[in-house]
């Protein structure tokens, strides 16, 4: 069993439920038990004491199996598409990826980007280290695309000097039937510090949707928690409210026209500790159309 799900157990929701599951159980017998009564009155009490026992362990099952934690996914009919939630490595996952970016998509490590982020791992695991390579395939990705700005040689900026609005979305193929969406979420100063606002990931976000129904060819999309690393927004838009935000952009994009079959949210591990599965499995299904 994953670590992610046996969390779960910790929660209050898990027991609240558990309670509110078992105690079902045990009213169903009871009413079992007064009706056998009121039927036969004589019968009952020569079984009771087992029936009694035998009604409990039933209903701790009951209780048991009705909140167990399961993997967090949800299926949707109008649009007919899929949500995944679930600890993992982004870049194994099949189909097309969400990298994000800053809105002047530096690619140098680990001075200008965090070598252990999503960006850095698009650079060692995709393209090998190989930084021409990628630079050549968002320089040919951005080609039209507006500039916000440029970084004159009195900023003393190091890395890329022309910055793009954010929200800005391009997409790479580095290999065969495998997009790369690259979002600029965040903006970069001459410091080379990235810093993002809720505005700007939900405007991204909206963006982001457009492109992958327009070049995604309705493939599954995985993506990571946006909000940590570099960008430091974490502080107000920590993990659980991220996933939250990516749901809900997604589920009003498939709305208005279908994005991809199934969107995949990978949260990796210390991401994971601070995330209460029950409860987003609950937001997953509130969402359902009555």
């Amino acid at each position: 069993m994953s670590v992610s799900v046996t969390r779960d157990f910790a929660t209050r929701r898990f027991w609240a439920r558990f309670v509110t599951q078992t105690l079902s159980g045990v009213g169903f017998f009871s009413i079992l038990a007064g009706t056998a009564s009121a039927l036969f009155p004589k019968a009952l009490p020569s079984v009771g004491i087992i029936a009694g026992c035998t009604a409990l362990v039933v209903s701790l099952g009951y209780g048991l199996y009705r909140s167990w934690p399961r993997p967090v996914q949800q299926n949707y009919k109008s649009p007919n598409i899929e949500i995944r939630i679930f600890e993992g490595d982004l870049f194994e996952q099949e189909g097309n990826i969400v990298v994000g970016m800053t809105d002047t998509f530096d690619t140098e490590t680990p001075h200008i980007i965090d070598e252990k982020g999503v960006q850095a791992q698009l650079l060692t695991r995709v393209y090998r280290n190989d930084v021409k390579a990628l630079d050549q395939a968002l320089d040919k990705a951005l080609e039209g695309c507006t500039e916000s700005h440029r970084f004159g040689p009195g900023d003393g900026k190091p890395g890329k000097q022309i910055a793009y609005p954010v929200g800005t979305v391009i997409t790479i193929a580095p290999a065969v039937r495998r997009l790369v969406f690259c979002v600029a979420y965040s903006r970069m100063n001459k410091s080379n510090e990235a810093h993002g606002s809720v505005d700007d990931v939900w405007r991204s976000l909206h963006n982001l949707w457009d492109e992958v129904r327009a070049k995604g060819n309705g493939d599954q999309v995985s993506i990571a928690v946006i909000g940590g690393g570099q960008a430091r927004i974490s502080q107000y838009l920590p993990a659980q409210d991220s996933i939250r935000f990516i749901i809900l952009s997604y589920i009003f994009a498939s709305r208005k026209a279908k994005v991809c079959d199934r969107l995949n949210i990978v949260a990796r591990e210390p991401d994971v500790r601070n995330l209460d599965m029950l409860e987003l499995q609950a937001f997953l299904k509130s969402l359902k159309p009555s």
